[in-house]
């Protein structure tokens, strides 16, 4: 059964930092690319971040760029989300999902987080930034 599980999720002080992991399994994550998103309460469910297959390109939207970073683990068959300095506006609850068709740098961020374009998510790990 192919599936991704997230986990690392928690509660964190503003300025803090979590490390959130996405384990595949059922799949090798060298043939896909992975994508981030998270949903705020009362909010949709936005993209924040995606890591190609083929080169390893790492895309970001602009309100993590700089603070989060994307990366993969291979004999893991893990992807990660380092994130850093992070504000009570980042309090979500964050997925992880696969993109088989891989992105590439012409892509606007609604056409690279397309929802239709993953097929595969996890069930979400709650952050939560607060004193």
């Amino acid at each position: 059964q192919e599936q991704l599980v997230e986990s690392g999720g928690g509660l964190v002080q503003p300025g803090g930092s979590l490390r959130l992991s996405c384990a595949a399994s059922g799949f090798t994550l060298d043939y896909y690319s992975i994508g981030w998103f998270r949903q705020a309460p009362g909010k949709e469910r936005e993209g924040i971040s995606c890591i190609s297959d083929s080169d390893g390109s790492k895309y970001y939207v602009d309100s993590v760029k700089g603070r989060f970073t994307v990366s993969i683990n291979s004999d893991k068959n893990t992807v990660f989300l380092e994130m850093n300095s992070l504000k009570p506006e980042d309090t979500a609850v964050y997925y992880c999902a696969r993109r088989p068709r891989d992105p590439n740098p012409r892509l606007r961020d609604s056409e690279l987080y397309d929802e239709s374009e993953f097929d595969i998510w996890g069930q979400g790990t709650q952050v939560t930034v607060s004193s």
